[in-house]
């Protein structure tokens, strides 16, 4: 048996022998005037009742961005380069895991942190080797495969429009990360990235998030988060910030647990466009920014 091929926990254990299937978003194609329309779009009781904490934030000042499966839909990609590595080196005796198990186990996860919890009897330096493998092979298949999470456009339009501070702030390897924005066409759009290992301690610790607000100048009263997995969720929550959860992927009840705010579908759901209207900031705020 390969040194890599640990068994997996037994709650876990199940999920790992049916690979679900993967889709991928579409384009956007939505046009800017078109987006802020849909604000209109009413808000039920439930969604306004789990969204006060953002109502509180008026005037907003700043929003703060995961990367992965929150600007763009990565995770099918994360997702495929670990299941083709891990049942390389017989990984779970050679069964391939699950979608199940890459959302409950993997995704949102530290590289040194995973490594340790995949291979938890394999020398640390090559369990992190077979991490920065998977990176590689991540690489060489997000330019063909990575999409634009909906309305991620249309809404970085609306920030620079109100001169809203923002920062992009991720577990992602600096590379990874890098690579990422540049696809998306948003290096410029973000004067500050924070990569969790380059912090003393990396989501779901709070201190990526808090060494965001600090390098952008912004209070933690007039910020958001907008997060995919638990993990970030918790790193938000931790840092005293709400938190958006985006259903990229993840089940509404884990990231509802972790502690988000709000959950949304994509950057043009009626819910999120509603609650930036509310809490805009006013002309006067945004001519003195």
């Amino acid at each position: 048996m390969s040194a890599f091929a640990p068994s997996l926990p037994l709650h876990v254990a199940a999920a790992a022998t049916a690979v679900a299937s993967q889709g991928r978003r579409g384009r956007i194609k939505t046009t800017s005037a078109c987006w802020r329309r849909r604000a209109a779009v009413p808000v039920n009781m439930a969604a306004a009742t789990s969204s006060s904490a953002l109502s509180k934030l008026a005037p907003l000042e700043a929003i703060l961005f995961d990367i992965d499966g929150t600007l763009c839909d990565s995770d099918p990609i994360h997702f495929c380069a670990f299941r083709e590595l891990l049942q390389q080196v017989g990984f779970n005796n050679g069964v391939p895991i699950s979608e199940e198990f890459y959302s409950a186990n993997i995704s949102g996860g530290h590289n040194d942190d995973l490594a340790r919890a995949l291979f938890p009897d394999l020398d640390h330096d090559k369990a992190m080797k077979f991490m920065d493998d998977k990176e590689a092979l991540y690489r060489r298949l997000a330019p063909e495969q990575l999409v634009a999470v909906e309305g991620l456009h249309d809404l970085c339009r609306w920030i620079k429009d109100h001169k809203l501070k923002r920062a992009a702030v991720t577990n992602a390897p600096r590379s990874n990360a890098e690579l990422m924005l540049s696809l998306l066409g948003l290096t410029e759009f973000f004067p500050v990235l924070v990569i969790g290992s380059e912090c003393d301690r990396a989501k779901p610790f709070p201190d990526p998030y808090l060494k965001a607000l600090e390098l952008i100048g912004a209070s933690p009263d007039h910020t958001f988060i907008f997060e995919d997995s638990a993990s970030g969720i918790r790193a938000g929550v931790a840092a005293n910030v709400p938190v958006v959860g985006l259903t990229t992927r993840n089940p509404e009840k884990v990231l509802q647990d972790a502690g988000a705010s709000l959950l949304i579908k994509d950057f043009q759901d009626p819910k999120l466009l509603s609650i930036l209207e509310e809490i805009e900031p006013t002309v006067a705020a945004v001519e003195q920014v």
